[in-house]
């Protein structure tokens, strides 16, 4: 039955095979030990649940198909399960379940792990963390003495199944057998205490179903150990007649059976229990031992789980009356019961005399029966002395003595014949006194019965009374509580109308001081105009006293020189009537201002009247409101309960509302990271292809951030805490969804830096459940699911789910780390040795002074005198065109790498709070290190574009090679931006001017390459050829050469994208950017 004919003998006495055992089905062996090793994590996990049945199993099962558990117990060494007692524990009822119900190499292999089990008890404290400690220390010692009870009778299999028993060795010693029994009532007394152990263990506020599952194994083994010990007990007494020497066993056994009965009834309680196993069920007496059947077998699933009975109600406190009346009665039924037991013990002791009286009479006719049997025993010895020659006097005496003998059994039998009908007559008598003592009792105890179910319902109908006196109670208390909460509502509504008051009187007091101000504005604006009129005013005057001077001046130049009169008479009345022009001007000047000014004053005036109009009506509204609020007041009675209702009805429809609204937030955030995980799944999208490792851990450190976030500000608004406002759970979920967005486009973006298919699958494998437990988060939050729980556990659920995303984010984090080569982790701040400030302050320096000198470049190759001899006027003016686009592009660099120190500081001194600016940037590493590398890439595609423009001059580049320069400018303006945007604030303008450098950039860049395209679809357009009029063979021919040519510009094309590809892989991080 245990497999292999070749035995061989352990260290330890125990008999192990040395025989190779293989598979009994077709498996990969280092499969399946990987498959062991993940099902003994998962029964093993830390979480306080039972060992799921599935992976139990499979560990129970892979030792049935290779013969053998050492593979079992070294999964178990290296699991993390010492440093958790919940680990622990659920490793011992594993390794329980496996020595029960594993292949028989199990148990003999097992001998050798005694070790670790002791260790696994000497590493829990007195009481554990969790309350574990004293379960595993006394889980650990049944094991060691299971396994001891095993060493010493290798015939036993797990369960102690007594048909397998039988099949391996007899029981034809019986003071083997007595061991045996004796040391099987020895290991179920251990566990008896083990469980009696375990329900004491038992918590009322936290999940028992860990401590529950450890009774599984412990119901199989004492069910077991119970039948085999019942039919080793009645082979027993078929075996032997010694009937007293078997008694101690027979007491032993009659007491484990109680415990066992109420060992399985306690568990039959369990609805968890009952879920897995058929809990048995024992009688009330144990089986009768001299019986010849079998162990009753296992009983069936029950088709409802057994209810729990529900405690009794607290009975009322009696009262003295009733405590003597009770006292009373109990007294009574002692005295009946003294004097039956006084009169049963009188009839025992006549009959015992009796007893001794027949026995005398008994002796005393058996000695003279024996003297009269003497005495003709010597008479007829007498007279065969006399007849001693004779023949037949011998016989006859031979005769005599037979018939003498004959009388004498005779007579004895006569006497035991007497003896034993005077006995029986005596125990009928005692008989019939037991029966007339058993129905006294009877008739007493029916007595007491009828007492006491009197007394039950009397305690019964005051229960009852005392049960609807509590819910009258109970019903008032209600009420008064709810009226409680109605006067508060109405105490907070009359002082928010006070506060409405007060708020009012404040506005009015502000719109009397803004109306004194309007009024203080239009005395200044009349002040003006009267200024201006006598400014006017005088300006007129004098211009008439110089007409009036002119005019004399006239008359006496008129009488010297008529002809210069006549010309200066012309000047000046063309004087005048530009005077009188700007006379009239000033006029209408004065009429407009003096028209705003009554338009002024009429406004102000309305302005006055509709303040006084909104200052009656508020007086009007605080008026009736006042007399609204005394009415109320007054009728508080009758509208209470309305207004109560009202209110509830709005704060339930106003709650309803605002869940609908954060459920259709949710909703579009469950929408957004599905539609992010749809791109990054579908092979036509490529992501974000300006992304790097760095930048996408800086966006999974940003999402862990936002989902901590997110998890603490929705506990805030579940518990109604200041700091949970719906709108901060909007902002904080779209900010979640945002980031988790960007985390998947980023990863779908650096697939392209992996080194095979197999790693980007794994890349968009982890990042795809990255995203599923994501959206999942959203989902479990919504409101209509929240409802489905306890008020208790709804917090549980955000905080659960916020763990869930961590985990999956920060594996994904892990894989997109491997992507960084090992020279390359770490970068600038690795190799700093001093401030990690002063370094990023450099880097941003060194690419701003790359910058400067490439406008340099630029300008000396503007300003470098043009060889016309080699170029066109076309070319010339081409070159131009190209030098002014770059010359656009490094100014714009020039602005966005000033715009990016900008918000690097700016982000600095915002996050870094009371610590200093290194502990900022050690504490935000991966952000630095996109940063420094986002600065080096973009001085490093600056000067790229300087060098492909210089090399088009000089005729060394080709335009591609620029178009690719201009692309890569603007690849790295897009990472230096997206590094930046991590940690910039919402509303930054700093970041608003990054932006806009940023889309600068990425124009000019835009424009170059149009200028190259244009150039480019010009000098085809230079190199056309007229088809139409070619001839049919010269026609074929160049066709032929065009698709040799495409053909191999194709290969050309593979061969230089996968050689990129090869590049990005090896590293991103070149000498150059470093």
């Amino acid at each position: 039955m245990f497999g292999g004919s070749s035995r061989g003998r352990g260290n330890n006495g125990f008999d192990i095979d040395d025989e190779v055992h293989y598979p009994t089905r077709p498996v990969d062996k280092d499969k399946a030990e990987h498959e062991l090793v993940i099902n003994i994590k998962k029964a093993t996990s830390p979480e306080e649940t039972a060992p799921k049945q599935k992976h139990v199993r499979k560990c129970i099962v892979f030792t049935w198909d290779y013969h053998s558990s050492i593979s079992f117990w070294s999964g178990l060494r290296v699991q993390p399960i010492l440093a958790d007692e919940v680990q622990t524990f659920k490793a011992l009822i594993t390794v329980h379940k496996v020595l029960q119900e594993g292949h028989p190499n199990t148990i003999k292999e097992a001998q050798g792990q005694t070790p670790w089990l002791e260790t696994c008890a000497r590493t829990v404290g007195t009481d554990g963390q969790r309350g574990y400690g004293p379960l595993i220390k006394t889980y650990v010692q049944f094991i060691l003495a299971k396994l001891r009870f095993h060493r010493l009778r290798p015939e036993f299999n797990g369960l102690f199944e007594y048909e397998e028993y039988v099949t391996l060795k007899g029981i034809d010693d019986p003071n083997e057998g007595y061991e045996t029994i004796s040391d099987l009532m020895s290991l179920q007394d251990q566990i008896e205490s083990f469980q009696k152990m375990v329900f004491s263990h038992f918590r009322h506020s936290t999940n028992n179903e860990c401590r529950i599952s450890a009774l599984v194994p412990l119901v199989k083994e004492s069910w077991g150990i119970y039948r085999f010990i019942t039919s080793m007990l009645r082979a027993m007494y078929r075996r032997t007649n010694d009937v007293d020497a078997l008694e101690p066993l027979k007491e032993r056994y009659t007491s484990q059976h109680y415990s066992l009965r109420k060992f399985y009834y306690e568990c039959s309680n369990l609805k968890y229990l009952t879920g897995l196993i058929n809990v048995p069920k024992l009688g009330h007496e144990p089986p009768n031992l001299l019986d010849t059947g079998d162990a009753p077998d296992l009983p069936a699933r029950p088709k409802t789980a057994i209810k729990s009975p529900s405690p009794p109600p607290a009975a009322p406190s009696p009262s003295a009356a009733e405590i003597d009346e009770q006292a009373r009665m109990l007294k009574q039924y002692e005295d009946q019961q003294a004097a039956i037991n006084a009169a049963r013990e009188a009839e025992e002791r006549r009959r015992q005399e009796l007893e001794q009286q027949q026995q005398r009479e008994f002796e005393q006719r058996q000695r003279e029966q024996a003297e009269s049997q003497r005495l003709a025993q010597e008479q007829l010895m007498q007279q065969q002395m006399m007849y001693s020659n004779q023949a037949a006097a011998q016989q006859a005496s031979e005769l005599e003595r037979e018939l003498l003998a004959m009388r004498g059994q005779y007579e004895r039998d006569q006497i035991f014949l007497e003896q034993y009908d005077r006995r029986v007559k005596a125990l009928e008598a005692e008989l019939n006194g037991v029966q007339t003592h058993i129905n006294s009792q009877m008739s007493s105890k029916d007595e007491l019965i009828k007492q006491l179910q009197e007394q039950v319902t009397l305690w019964r109908n005051k229960y009852e009374a005392l049960a609807k006196l509590y819910s009258q109670l109970r019903t008032e208390h209600l009420d008064m509580l709810s009226k409680f909460k109605q006067m508060q509502l109405k105490a907070n509504s009359a002082q928010e109308a006070v506060d409405r008051m007060e708020r009012m009187e404040r506005d009015l007091k502000a719109k009397n001081l803004e109306l004194a101000d309007m009024l203080r504005e239009r005395d200044r604006a009349r002040f003006d105009i009267d200024r201006q009129k006598s400014s006017h005013k005088e300006e007129i005057d004098r211009l008439r006293r110089e007409l009036a001077f002119s005019n004399e001046r006239a008359e006496d130049a008129s009488r010297s020189k008529n002809s210069e009169v006549s010309t200066v008479m012309q000047k000046y009345n063309r004087q005048l009537s530009e005077l009188e022009d700007s006379l009239r001007a000033k006029q209408l000047q004065i009429d407009d201002l003096l028209t705003k000014l009554n338009n002024a004053g009429g406004d102000l005036e309305r302005l006055r009247e509709e303040k006084d109009q909104e200052i009656m009506i508020l007086q009007e509204g605080m008026d009736s409101t006042i007399q609204q609020l005394s009415e109320a007041q007054q009728n508080q009675g009758l509208v209470d309960e309305t207004t109560n209702a009202q209110i509830d009805t709005l704060i339930l429809d106003n709650r309803k509302k605002l869940n609908q609204i954060i459920d259709s937030i949710l909703q579009a955030c469950v929408q957004k990271v599905d539609d992010s995980i749809y791109e990054l799944e579908s092979p036509t999208q490529a992501g974000n292809l300006n992304s790097t490792p760095e930048y996408t851990l800086s966006m999974i450190e940003k999402a862990v951030n936002n989902a901590t976030e997110f998890a603490t500000i929705y506990n805030l608004y579940l518990g109604g805490d200041v700091g949970g406002d719906h709108v901060e759970v909007i902002k904080s979920a779209n900010e979640l969804a945002q980031s988790l967005a960007d985390v998947l486009i980023s990863t779908k973006g650096i697939t392209r830096l992996a080194s095979d298919d197999d790693a980007s699958d794994k890349i968009i494998g982890v990042a795809k459940s990255a995203g599923d437990v994501g959206l999942r988060f959203f989902e479990n939050l919504q409101s209509y699911k929240l409802d489905l729980l306890q008020p208790t556990q709804r917090k549980e659920v955000a905080m659960r789910n916020n763990s869930q995303t961590r985990e999956a984010l920060t594996r994904l984090s892990e894989v997109v780390d491997g992507l960084i080569p090992k020279g390359a982790k770490g970068g600038a701040l690795a190799k700093a040795n001093g401030d990690i400030g002063d370094i990023v302050e450099q880097e941003m320096s060194s690419a701003a002074r790359a910058i400067e000198q490439a406008t340099e470049r630029l300008q000396q190759l503007m300003s470098r005198p043009r060889d016309s001899s080699r170029f066109s006027a076309v070319d010339l003016q081409v070159h131009d065109s190209i030098l002014s686009a770059a010359m656009a592009i490094t100014n714009a660099i020039s602005r966005l790498i000033k715009a990016a120190t900008e918000s690097q500081q700016e982000i600095v001194a915002q996050g870094k709070g009371s610590s200093t600016t290194q502990q900022f940037y050690k504490r935000n590493n991966r952000w630095t290190e996109g940063l420094i590398s986002a600065a080096k890439a973009v001085a490093f595609a600056t000067n790229l574009l300087i060098e492909s423009a210089d090399g088009v001059l000089s005729g060394t580049h080709s335009l591609e090679q620029l178009i690719v320069a201009s692309n890569e400018v603007a690849a790295a303006t897009a990472q230096l931006v997206a590094a930046s945007r991590v940690k910039a604030n919402l509303m930054s303008k700093t970041q608003e001017r990054l932006e806009a450098a940023a889309k600068a950039v990425t124009e000019a860049c835009k424009a170059l390459v149009r200028q190259v395209k244009a150039v480019s679809a010009r000098q085809s357009e230079e190199e056309d050829v007229d088809y139409k009029n070619m001839a049919v063979l010269e026609f074929k021919r160049r066709e032929m050469e065009q698709q040799v040519e495409i053909l191999k510009l194709e290969k050309d094309l593979g061969a230089a994208r996968h050689r990129l590809g090869a590049m990005r892989r090896a590293g991103y991080h070149t000498d150059e950017t470093d």
